[in-house]
């Protein structure tokens, strides 16, 4: 039996779509945890910004939506939000609805051993809920059954 997991960066910029259907269909969303890797700079415009510790971190530049080191040479970590490897993934992988929330819930949940609390919507879990639109872009997040963000029109 396949015990091994895995995190993947669903970016659209990390990994090629051609690699995260090959993931998607060896492993399958109970194996899958999407992660984001992401530094401060997540869900800011582009610019300039510090990577690790504000007094001794480095400085990267964020350029449509890619964190980069100054020189482009490499990547500087990941600047994607949550809503983003969902949409990345349904668009890109292909994966179904169900199971590609699957990969950003419960299976990070199992995989953090939090899945008691954490990862579904049952009696006696957190209340932690996001809800969005059809494109993915969050419409209200609430933790423990409190609102704590809405989006006005």
């Amino acid at each position: 039996m396949d015990c091994m997991t895995v995190e993947i960066i669903a970016d659209g910029i990390h990994l090629p779509a051609s690699l995260l259907q090959l993931i998607y269909k060896i492993k399958g969303a109970g194996k899958i945890a999407l992660i984001t890797d992401s530094m401060r700079a997540a869900g800011m415009p582009d610019g300039k910004y510090i990577l690790g510790s504000l007094s001794k971190g480095q400085e990267i530049v964020v350029e449509e939506g890619v964190a980069k080191l100054p020189d482009r040479t490499a990547f500087a970590g990941s600047v994607a939000t949550a809503d983003r490897l969902v949409r990345t993934m349904l668009r890109l992988a292909g994966t179904p609805l169900p199971e590609t929330i699957q990969m950003i819930t419960a299976t990070p949940a199992r995989i953090m051993g939090i899945d008691k609390t954490k990862g579904s919507i049952a009696k006696g879990k957190d209340a932690d809920i996001v809800i969005f639109d059809d494109d993915v872009n969050i419409q209200m997040t609430m933790m423990n059954g409190k609102i704590i963000y809405k989006k006005t029109d």
